[in-house]
């Protein structure tokens, strides 16, 4: 019997799982997830509505279109909406639907698109109570596409709360309020796509929240929002050609530019006085950097800040501030930023050598041209003959010296190069050419497949310097 007990004490603990009572996992109700993310898309709406304001413009005389001729560089992102929205209306003179707004201040500060009042003779603001107000511009940045407008009401109006656009995920939450098509305050959902897109081709100033939530010609100027209510990006254009891809402003930069607009009716801004390219991979290793490290310095205005502080055409800008650059709309958002007058620590590398320059910001002019077109494809074929003073005033040119390019061969390494007729070649990895024999010579001194950078004006596009890359081709 003793034998039999301690069998049974030793195989209890073995006995299946099944003989012990289960404990049943509580279930999740899936209607009620969605009634709670349904709750929270409604209360947002409910909550930022009224804050939300249809924008109409009286064009100004002798302008077409609720826009004037502004629309035109957002057709490549309206698509066949441009025309039905923006063009094909019959002449008259009451106020026409253009965008969106939404009001930041109780005092009556409404943050909108540029391109929503830019040449407006009058602008109407509609409330959400029906309201009707005529509103003055405060001030506009065509460089970030943003403008302020400001109503007199009777009383306090009701505000959207600002959020921070530097703590977005790719993932999150995004809800679209405007007037599309001029369909009042329409809400729609999607979610961050992406963040610091560059080169969209709308502002100068580029730093585009992306997002899938769905944006129309009329909800520019409407806000982009978090499930918090808070206002986290200005909403301004689409890609037609994709479904779902659409871009905001972060309210950061709007931040900014608005206390700017508000204080002193412009926005003031750091200025270095160069014209920058970006660094491609052709042109990386003749400088002695890796592709999209930096950006290449293609000319330095004479007179300018970064002319007194050193900086040299051929300098390639690897740090502004402490902070590694990669691309041309890196240093531009970095220069722009700083208080002009104040002092920046820029490194540089000069001859395939680091180098530091202090550099005292000057404030950029209204009209200042802040880059340079890329330097172009991996493109000697080419006659040239000297820019003496005659040459220079026959064909309105402002640079005396250097060569002019007559004639590109086709298929050449010149034409290869980029090189245009009409092209004046300066200088040939950093030595001026001022004659034939002297380019010869600067050419001659390439192995089969190397490589050489030549800085050339290009008065095409109201005149520039820029760098490109001619290869000798490999072989004898």
């Amino acid at each position: 019997m003793r034998i039999l007990l301690a069998l049974l004490l030793v195989l209890l603990p073995a006995l299946p799982a099944t003989a012990q009572p289960r404990r049943e996992e509580p279930r999740v109700d899936p209607r009620a997830v969605l009634r709670a993310m349904e709750e929270a898309f409604t209360t947002v709406a409910d909550r930022v509505m009224p804050s939300v304001v249809n924008v109409s413009t009286v064009p100004k005389p002798g302008v077409s279109g609720p826009q004037g001729e502004v629309p035109e560089r957002f057709r490549e992102f309206f698509g066949e909406e441009f025309e039905r929205f923006f063009r094909r209306r019959p002449p008259r003179e009451e106020p026409r639907a253009t965008g969106s707004g939404v009001i930041v201040d109780p005092n009556g500060y409404i943050l909108t698109n540029n391109h929503v009042i830019e040449n407006a003779q009058e602008i109407i603001v509609r409330l959400s109570d029906a309201r009707k107000f005529t509103a003055r511009l405060v001030g506009r940045d065509p460089k970030t596409d943003l403008a302020v407008l400001k109503v007199d009401a009777p009383g306090p109006l009701p505000t959207a709360e600002l959020g921070d656009s530097d703590q977005l995920r790719v993932g999150q939450w995004a809800i679209a309020i405007g007037n599309p098509f001029g369909l009042d305050r329409t809400v729609t959902v999607g979610i961050i796509s992406a963040t610091a897109r560059t080169r969209v081709g709308v502002a100068t100033y580029e730093n585009f929240i992306q997002t899938d939530a769905s944006i129309n010609p009329g909800n520019s100027g409407g806000p982009l929002l978090n499930l918090d209510g808070r206002v986290i990006g200005v909403n301004t254009a689409i890609v037609a050609a994709g479904q779902g891809i659409g871009f905001s402003i972060p309210i950061n930069m709007a931040k900014e530019v608005m206390r700017q607009l508000i204080a002193q009716g412009r926005v003031v801004r750091g200025w270095l006085g160069i014209v920058i390219q970006d660094v491609t991979d052709e042109l990386a290793g003749s400088f002695g950097v890796r592709e999209r490290q930096g950006v290449l310095v293609a000319d330095v205005m004479k007179g300018g800040p970064a002319e007194a502080g050193g900086l040299k055409p051929g300098d390639v800008i690897v740090e502004f501030g402490g902070v590694p650059i990669k691309e041309v709309p890196d240093l531009q958002r970095r220069v722009a930023a700083v208080t002009p007058g104040a002092p920046v620590a820029v490194r540089v590398i000069r001859d395939r050598k680091p180098e530091v320059l202090t550099i005292t910001l000057g404030e950029m002019p209204s009209d200042e041209p802040v880059a340079a077109a890329g330097a172009g494809e991996e493109k000697w074929g080419l006659k040239v003959e000297p820019v003496t003073g005659d040459v220079a005033q026959r064909l309105n040119l402002p640079v005396a010296g250097g060569l002019l390019v007559t004639e590109i061969v086709s298929g050449s390494p010149a034409e290869k190069s980029g090189l245009r007729p009409g092209d004046v070649i300066l200088d040939v990895n950093r030595q001026t050419v001022g004659d034939a024999a002297s380019l010869a010579r600067a050419l001659a001194a390439l192995g089969p497949g190397d490589s050489v950078p030549i800085r050339v004006y290009r008065q095409a596009g109201g005149g520039r310097n820029e760098y490109l890359v001619l290869e000798r081709p490999a072989g004898p």
